[in-house]
């Protein structure tokens, strides 16, 4: 799997590049995949948990959101900000940008396959973050999101010579049953930490409105 210098996912998670990012945006999909040959985790080093969840037999595909039955995942787009495209994103992957940088917001859903811990994965919510480039984390948490499991961090991290703010959560939802899906939804908020207070009423609302919830 390819790093971004943000805080990533796929779980895992990340800040997508925009336009004059030099960095690719992660590739989630390369790692779900069953002829890769699981990793073996470590408590020394941070693994993200993408891979953790590789490491115990969990694939997972990648899916629109606006497609789940299951499911319900979304957030708001502000005035002023437009859908964001990208050939280098997965298809799947929704993201809206203010103009043509930062700051953007990303989702990426992925229903998961195989037996695991919850609680153990998401341990590693966090561990991306963690690898960014000098990262520092401002905040934190382990509490359920909507009643689901989830790991949500911020922190502010290096790109290409500017300094990053980024909103990170990770939830591992269950969607309706009888499938009882379990699916893995990454949130990711980025801008850029100069403006921060500039870019906080949109970046607020998006954070706020983001939404998790099985359809009654």
């Amino acid at each position: 799997m390819r790093r971004s210098a943000g805080v990533a996912i796929a779980a895992a998670v990340v800040a997508t590049c925009p336009v004059g990012c030099a960095t690719d945006p992660p590739d989630y999909q390369s790692i779900w995949s069953t002829s890769t040959t699981p990793t073996t985790t470590t408590t020394e080093t941070p693994v993200p948990i993408a891979l953790y969840l590789e490491s115990v037999g969990v694939t997972g595909d990648p899916v629109q959101p606006e497609k789940l039955t299951d499911l319900k995942v979304s957030f708001p787009t502000p005035p002023g900000w437009q859908p964001y495209f990208n050939t280098n994103l997965m298809p799947a992957t929704r993201a809206i940008a203010k103009g043509d940088t930062y700051p953007v917001a990303m989702l990426m859903v992925f229903r998961l396959k195989g037996d695991f811990d919850v609680a153990k994965a998401i341990e590693h919510g966090d561990d991306d973050a963690e690898l960014s480039q000098n990262f520092k984390r401002l905040n934190s948490s382990t509490e359920p999101f909507k009643g689901f499991p989830s790991s949500m961090v911020e922190g502010t991290y290096d790109l290409n010579g500017a300094r990053m703010q980024t909103y990170n959560r990770i939830v591992i939802a269950t969607g309706a049953p009888p499938a009882n899906n379990r699916y893995l939804i990454q949130f990711t908020v980025t801008g850029y930490a100069d403006k921060a207070a500039e870019e906080a009423p949109d970046i607020e609302a998006i954070i706020r409105g983001f939404d998790v919830s099985v359809p009654k």
